[in-house]
Parts: C-alpha cells; structure tokens; sequence
C-alpha cells in the first residue's frame, strides 16, 4: 500500500509558475517538479476543495494550470471533525485567524489519516517551531497528525 500524501496549493503552484528570478524560489520551483516528475507516482495523492479553492484565485490562465495539476487527484470531505480541528489550531493560537485555511490544510490531511501533507508553506504549514504544538492539538482531539514536508524532504527511497 502507498504512502498518502496530501497536495497543499504551494505544491501546484510552484509547478505552474514561470521561472523565479529568486533564486531560492526558483530552487523550490525545481525541486517541486522532479518531485513531481519522479516521485509522485510512489504515493497515493490527495487535495481538498480549499486547495480548488485557492488553486483557482489570480491570473486566469495560471489558475487554470494549477486546476489542471489537481484534475485527477481525489478531493477530501471537509467534514466537521476537520473544521473543529482547524479551529483548535487557530483557538489554540497555533495557527493564526487570518490564515485559517492553513489550519484547514492540516486538519483535513489530519482526520482523513495522511501520511505526509507536502508544502512549501513554511510560515504557518511546515515550521518547526509549530510542529510541536500541531503535534499535541491534533493528538488532543485524537488524532494522529501527518509528517508535515516540502518535496525537499520527500525524497528518497
């Protein structure tokens, strides 16, 4: 059985982008797509429809590039265990109310039991100092929290 990852919008995002002149983004955008083209295929994906969501904010064509990276990828149910777990997160002041639907992405991939949610939101997603307190919220409410990752970190055999 494969490993389940959970697809947060940075992820297609970085995919769709033009090329950053910043060269840590660009390296990001680079690593996103080997990922994408060399590791994807070992892991059963997942999104949500805030990830649609987001996917589809911007420019017209950009959106439509991301929505097309997410077309076969299985959406979650945002079910009320995932929206009472988000605002834990939030009540809890792990996760800040303006980006709520950061604590969204990781509830989701939470309650449906994921093995990994892959993001290149380091501020709010995938920073090790909130780790910790993700950890305990989610275990709280009782459940067990992904490993929370970028491509980067995705890697291996």
């Amino acid at each position: 059985m494969k490993a389940s990852v959970y697809i947060e919008t940075t992820i297609v995002s970085y995919l769709a982008a033009k090329l950053s002149r910043d060269l840590v983004v660009a390296a990001h955008q680079q690593l996103t797509a080997e990922w994408w083209a060399t590791r994807r295929s070992d892991f059963e994906l997942f999104t949500s429809e805030f990830v649609l969501r987001e996917a589809s904010i911007g420019d017209e064509s950009m959106a439509q590039k991301r929505l097309d990276l997410l077309m076969e990828i299985p959406v979650l149910a945002i079910n009320e265990s995932a929206l009472s777990l988000a605002r834990d997160l939030i009540d809890r002041k792990v996760i800040p109310q303006r980006y709520a639907e950061d604590a969204s992405h990781i509830a989701i991939a939470t309650v449906h039991g994921l093995d990994y949610l892959l993001t290149w939101n380091c501020k709010h997603i995938a920073n090790a100092r909130l780790q910790r307190s993700i950890t305990v919220i989610c275990r709280d409410a009782g459940f067990e929290p992904p490993v929370i990752c970028t491509p980067e970190e995705l890697t291996g055999d």
